[in-house]
């Protein structure tokens, strides 16, 4: 994807489109994408993970548009910032008004590591059909400490319970990359990073 320029995609009838969006610590970046459901029974899946612990500025940016019936999409974005980083998310599903039968559904969910980061997320609705499944919500919070004194209790130092935490908050995204070597690599370089950032705490 091209760094702050808009990329549309158009889905025709039938066709399923999944993208993953993966930002590591120190890249920030500007992503917008204008998604399409152009045809019945096209189908959009778009998730992401960011982690930022420095001053990185990361902006994501969704449009997805039900244009037709019988239209599914998911969006699940999940984000980690700590430092001084700032990550925006907009995210919005426009349902037409012909566009009877869609199931649309879109969540981001943030953990904040430090009182300097800031995390704005701004997800919308735009139905103008009567016969749609559709949702979104959003949240942004901090490590649970009450999980880290279990796991500290059963022998785990603080350090591999924070990096635990926080795999598992981003491993619902990692787990929809298909190659298993891929996801395999991914989910270690975060590791390796989480554990840089928990360092520097």
């Amino acid at each position: 994807m091209i760094n702050g320029r808009q990329q549309t995609i158009v889905v025709e009838k039938g066709a399923n489109v999944n993208i993953i969006i993966i930002v590591f610590p120190g890249v920030s970046c500007d992503v917008k994408l204008d998604v399409r459901l152009a045809g019945e029974g096209a189908e959009a899946n778009i998730y992401g993970a960011y982690v930022c612990g420095g001053a990185e500025r990361v902006k994501i940016s969704v449009d997805m548009c039900h244009n037709v019936h019988h239209c599914n999409s998911r969006q699940l974005f999940k984000g980690i910032a700590g430092g001084e980083s700032r990550v925006d998310f907009y995210g919005k599903i426009i349902v037409a008004k012909d566009a009877q039968k869609t199931e649309a559904y879109q969540e981001n969910h943030n953990l904040l590591l430090s009182e300097k980061a800031k995390v704005d997320t701004k997800p919308q609705l735009e139905i103008y059909a009567d016969d749609v499944k559709c949702s979104h919500g959003a949240t942004i919070g901090r490590l649970n400490e009450e999980e880290q004194f279990y796991m500290r209790s059963r022998g785990i130092t603080l350090e591999d319970a924070k990096v635990l935490q926080m795999i598992s908050f981003i491993s619902p995204v990692l787990e929809n990359i298909t190659a298993e070597t891929e996801r395999v690599a991914v989910a270690a370089e975060f590791e390796s990073h989480i554990r840089n950032i928990i360092r520097n705490i």
